[in-house]
């Protein structure tokens, strides 16, 4: 093999290192500061097979509730729109994430606005979610792309922003007990949406729309288990 090509192999394994290990949950110095603390949380499985990042208190039981005071998602920071991802998106994406958190709540739990409306025998939880980041990155290389001619190929790509990318969200949840004031569940979640051509695609609130629907499905399985 001449040196130019080693150059050049050098170069492509380097980038499938660097764009194959996506990573499927937050990395620390991705967590927002929403959370007052971010203490305890360990990888683990949903029920439909997605990584998220979690915290449940022990001998925390979700059957012993019945009341949780929830409003609507939050965008955290103060939202920023850009180029690909414009208010309208933000909003949007924040009032389908509010319905998915709803959506897992309503089968269980009577949800009210504040701690005040919650009936007075009633044992409650105060949920706090924020939207914390929306974005896009390249999807990682595929297995048939880790060999010489196609990592050049597929890193080529990437660095030209046509490689395909995939649209992303963070997801950040405390579920309190209001009696107590102390959190029972923290969750950071990766919310992976759909597959997007290039880097210059916008991201519209549609691109989570079935990755959502799982968010509730998934919250619906821990908040029923024993």
């Amino acid at each position: 093999m001449s040196m130019s090509n080693k150059w050049i192999v050098g170069i492509a394994l380097s980038c499938v290192f660097q764009v194959g290990c996506v990573s499927k949950v937050a990395q620390q110095e991705q967590y927002s500061g929403f959370l007052p603390n971010y203490q305890g949380l360990e990888e683990h499985t949903t029920q439909s097979e997605q990584k998220v990042m979690r915290w449940v208190a022990p001998g925390f039981d979700p059957h012993a509730y019945t009341t949780v005071v929830f409003t609507e998602v939050e965008l955290y920071p103060a939202p920023i729109p850009t180029a690909r991802v414009n208010l309208k998106t933000l909003e949007d994406v924040q009032i389908m994430a509010s319905d998915s958190v709803r959506n897992a709540l309503v089968p269980a739990y009577t949800i009210v606005s504040n701690v005040q409306q919650a009936p007075a025998d009633s044992r409650t939880l105060i949920l706090q979610a924020a939207i914390t980041h929306v974005s896009a990155n390249n999807e990682g290389m595929h297995w048939y792309e880790a060999v010489p001619i196609a990592a050049v190929v597929g890193a080529t790509q990437a660095a030209t922003g046509h490689r395909d990318q995939t649209a992303e969200l963070y997801l950040e949840m405390d579920l309190i007990d209001a009696k107590t004031g102390l959190p029972v569940v923290k969750v950071v979640r990766k919310v992976f949406g759909e597959t997007l051509k290039n880097a210059s695609q916008p991201i519209g609130a549609n691109d989570f729309k079935v990755a959502l629907k799982t968010v509730t499905t998934d919250m619906q399985a821990l908040l029923s288990k024993q």
